[in-house]
């Protein structure tokens, strides 16, 4: 029988970080820890940072971080998480005007450095802490938001900032670019901090504006599937679809693909090779779907909500060429079962996770014809929205 993974509660997570930070740093033992969730995207995908709408929720899965300030300005810190690579403690001073904390191995402790380097309220203490985290690395949950807004999370019990939560998801994100290297949206750090319990969140990528849409039905779950595949394309893959858009976005005399309209693409298509044609088209369409999808699953209108999220799935394969033979394949068998509402591939593509909105009652069978058809090994994860970042009491 297929089963859903069996998450570490944060309470577990908490009581393993203090084991190790005891077994690396001695002494009292920390006197702070916190945490910040993963997320999972319903719909809106590639429109962040085209200044679109999104449609994610906070996750149950989460990032903790346990520790203390320590005397000087050097900081240490170690890291519990599978898969983080060989070298788990990295050692560094705070930065300074002169010696700036810049990129290196091991890449994890690259989304530390940048927060440490975007916190808001400098100058910050030396510190010792320990990370471990549930958000499957590499899944297209955020385990790197997840970190960060953890991270920055923790800063601020070191050393308080004004608390502006918007401006706490911008330092991260700044994080991200600077020192990971990656040029994401807004979303996955936005809906780490301001992930609200029992509702997902339609973010204005534009105005940077939230509203908190209701998901606290029963009788539904979200069912995230892992195909447990990862393509390596996704190094380049991701900027040039960014550099494509905004290419477009040029072309269409616009700053960005939020102002364009269909109208305004399709008016433009000869002066735009078919390929640009195309991600333009996935982000005006996707756009507008995601607005819709966030009235549907206001009004309970589970399978329009799911009609829109097969029709993204779609048009992520074909116009903005991020899916996968593995995601499609696990789109496809879900759809066939009695009470999925929907199905789509979530996050950047090339590999990691399907979500399906689905009725709680078929959630087994779902797993279960899923895992028989797939011609992978799934991990499947039932899912409700959950709550942002948050200080936790030892």
């Amino acid at each position: 029988m297929a089963e859903a993974f069996n998450v570490p509660s944060v309470a577990e997570l908490v009581a393993e970080a203090r084991r190790v930070y005891q077994e690396n740093f001695g002494g009292d033992g920390p006197d702070i820890a916190v945490c910040a969730p993963g997320r999972v995207n319903l719909i809106g995908e590639h429109t962040d940072y085209n200044g679109g709408f999104v449609l994610p929720m906070a996750l149950p899965m989460v990032t903790v971080v346990v520790g203390s300030r320590s005397t000087g300005r050097s900081c240490s810190i170690v890291t519990v998480t599978e898969g983080a690579g060989e070298l788990r403690k990295v050692d560094f001073d705070l930065p300074t005007a002169d010696a700036p904390l810049t990129r290196g191995q091991p890449s994890w402790a690259n989304y530390v450095k940048g927060v440490v380097h975007h916190y808001r309220a400098q100058p910050l203490p030396g510190f010792r802490a320990v990370i471990a985290s549930s958000v499957p690395l590499g899944g297209g949950l955020s385990s790197s938001a997840s970190l960060e807004v953890a991270t920055y999370t923790f800063l601020q019990q070191l050393n308080p900032d004004d608390g502006d939560k918007v401006a706490k998801a911008l330092a991260c994100q700044q994080a991200e670019h600077t020192h990971a290297g990656v040029p994401c949206g807004i979303m996955d750090q936005f809906v780490s901090v301001l992930g609200k319990e029992g509702h997902a969140l339609l973010i204005d990528c534009r105005s940077l504006e939230a509203t908190a849409v209701p998901l606290s039905d029963p009788g539904l779950v979200v069912l995230i599937t892992n195909s447990n595949v990862r393509h390596a394309l996704t190094g380049s893959e991701y900027p040039t679809r960014r550099r494509q858009c905004e290419e477009a976005a040029a072309v269409l005399g616009k700053s960005s693909l939020r102002e364009a309209t269909l109208q305004d693409l399709e008016a433009a298509k000869a002066r735009l090779d078919d390929v640009t044609y195309r991600r333009a088209r996935h982000v005006i369409e996707e756009i507008a779907r995601t607005a819709q999808a966030a009235e549907a699953l206001k009004r309970g209108a589970y399978r329009e909500f799911g009609k829109l999220m097969v029709e993204s799935h779609n048009s992520l394969r074909d116009h903005y060429e991020v899916s996968c033979v593995e995601l499609d394949e696990l789109v496809a068998v879900a759809m066939e079962v009695e009470g999925v509402f929907g199905s789509r591939m979530t996050g950047g593509g090339f590999g990691g996770c399907t979500v399906s909105l689905v009725q709680a009652d078929a959630a087994d069978r779902a797993m279960q014809h899923i895992k028989e058809r797939y011609s992978g090994s799934p991990t499947f994860y039932i899912t409700s929205p959950s709550e942002g970042a948050r200080v936790l009491s030892l």
